[in-house]
């Protein structure tokens, strides 16, 4: 307990850690960001001014600089308008979209929405508005945050994965540990009541008393079979699962409440499935104690059985106090229990041998607080 506590309080820090580390990278990206931004800024400004220079020149100035600075922009797209509205100078712009009035007018909201423009001013008057864009690489790097948020969530779904995978394996090395250990303590009192049964034969007991052992005593080998399948895969062979259920059925009535109305309603031809025999009458018999559970001892029960073309579906409906539609699937998760006793397993082993066994489906059908529920399976049909 102390270990699991321990690890999960470790496991919980390395996820603040991790996104406290995501949180300063997103913000010193959108710093960069910022900067280059100011930077992109600070040049254009220095290209207006040059451009202003150029207004100004006359055959004596000297434009070097002024050229240099004016040529040195090779990615900014930058698009210049004169008082008039008609189109200045351009840097990085198609010449031919240039002459689309429409595509002109795009651009310039586009670039406003990107960066403000700058008004070059001309003996003090305005003399032409430069709107300008980012440059490849700023939007390029506009985008990196959502990249690595992409990454991120992409680690994190393996870690989930591995995580999962590794839980699923631990819990089944458990479910196959509890299984084998179960049938192994089982062994040795019915090794020792199979003895004793054999002793009562020699001593004149009513026979109809030793018949009766016998039959526990079967069952009791049947639920050791089962639980030592549970801890290794099982083996399925074609059986009539129309057999298997009235078999399950009548042993259970026989042994349930007189309170209890059973009825079974079944096809009357054999309906052929691969079936682990024993496993499949565990499951009946969890869903069938369950109902009864439900019901506290009173009420009705019904098992039947339908079948489509490639399907057979097997339903326990109950007279009980229903299940929340927020539990239908919480009912078959290992440790989940409404009883004030129980360790919530049964649900979950039917789950398991149904769905991992038998490739087959379980579910709650329908439930309704206060008038009962249907459980239903479903298998597929052996060919």
């Amino acid at each position: 307990m102390i270990f699991t506590k321990h690890s999960n309080a470790f496991r919980w820090i390395i996820i603040l850690i991790s996104f406290a580390i995501v949180l300063l990278i997103l913000w010193k990206t959108y710093e960069f960001f910022q900067y280059f931004k100011e930077e992109e800024r600070s040049k254009m400004e220095n290209w207006s001014f040059a451009q202003t220079d150029l207004i100004n020149s006359d055959n004596n100035t000297n434009l070097d600089l002024t050229l240099k600075i004016l040529n040195s922009n090779k990615s900014t797209p930058v698009l210049e308008i004169n008082k008039d509205g008609s189109v200045g100078s351009h840097l990085n712009i198609d010449d031919i979209k240039l002459t689309d009035s429409t595509y002109i007018k795009n651009l310039i909201t586009k670039f406003k929405s990107e960066n403000k423009p700058i008004e070059v001013i001309f003996d003090g008057k305005l003399n032409s508005i430069i709107y300008y864009g980012n440059s490849p690489l700023l939007n390029k790097l506009k985008y990196y945050p959502l990249a690595l948020m992409l990454i991120i969530i992409l680690f994190v779904a393996v870690i989930f994965f591995f995580y999962s995978s590794n839980k699923n394996a631990t819990q089944n090395k458990l479910w196959s540990g509890m299984a084998k250990e179960t049938a192994h303590q089982i062994g040795t009192p019915l090794s020792s009541l199979i003895g004793w049964t054999e002793i009562l034969k020699s001593e004149n007991v009513n026979p109809d008393y030793i018949v009766e052992i016998e039959k526990d005593v079967d069952r009791l080998k049947t639920i050791t079979e089962r639980f030592s399948k549970i801890g290794s895969l099982p083996t399925l062979e074609i059986t009539d699962i129309v057999k298997e259920t009235i078999e399950s059925f009548d042993y259970l009535k026989a042994r349930s409440s007189k309170l209890i109305d059973f009825e079974i309603n079944v096809p009357d031809e054999v309906i052929p499935v691969n079936l682990n025999g024993q496993l499949y009458s565990w499951t009946i018999e969890n869903l069938v104690k369950n109902a009864i559970d439900a019901m506290k001892g009173r009420g009705k029960l019904i098992v039947e059985i339908s079948q489509l073309e490639n399907n057979v579906k097997v339903s326990v409906t109950d007279t009980g106090k229903g299940i929340p539609k927020k539990d239908f699937n919480k009912i078959f998760e290992p440790g989940f229990t409404t009883k004030k006793r129980g360790w919530g397993l049964g649900l979950s082993l039917t789950k398991r041998i149904i769905e991992s066994f038998h490739d087959g489906k379980i579910k709650v059908l329908h439930s309704e607080i206060g008038k009962g529920t249907t459980i239903q399976i479903a298998l597929k049909r052996a060919n």
